[in-house]
């Protein structure tokens, strides 16, 4: 799979500006490198927190109708 990038224009304060060149200049990237690992970053953190709020709503609707281990599925299941 190909990918080519897309080129965006983006406005940083000044003191953000800087800590994003001093960060590629002492990792060795580009500043656009720089940037593409935050988003990622962000997006991974942002996922996480939506994984985990799915996990505590799923666990307490288990929890509600005594579904505590696979056998109580099962049951819960085939009533």
């Amino acid at each position: 799979m190909v990918t080519t990038a897309v080129r965006k224009t983006i406005s940083l304060p000044p003191d953000l500006a800087r800590d994003v060149e001093e960060t590629a200049r002492a990792e060795g990237k580009t500043l656009s490198a720089v940037v593409q690992e935050a988003l990622r970053q962000a997006r991974s953190a942002r996922l996480r927190e939506e994984l985990g709020a799915l996990q505590d709503y799923w666990t307490r609707q288990a929890k509600e109708r005594a579904i505590l281990s696979e056998e109580d599925l099962r049951r819960y299941l085939q009533s």
